[in-house]
């Protein structure tokens, strides 16, 4: 599914490097969460601007009220 890859280590902080079939991401980084799989307060310009490597789409809200929303 993926490889992890620790870049450094200093105390208890660790950076680490992700690759899966999607591509490659950093740690630590900024994760905005998308519930009901949209992010809210922010449009895809500022999420680019924000240099937002993952958005995590929940999407078990949509499975519990299926329809057009």
């Amino acid at each position: 599914l993926f490889d992890c890859t620790c870049e450094a280590t200093s105390g208890h902080a660790r950076a680490l490097s992700y690759e899966t079939t999607h591509g490659t991401f950093r740690t630590p980084m900024f994760m905005p969460v998308g519930t009901s799989a949209t992010v809210k307060g922010v449009t895809t310009d500022q999420l680019r601007e924000l240099g937002a490597q993952v958005v995590l789409a929940n999407t078990y809200h949509l499975a519990m009220r299926p329809g057009a929303d």
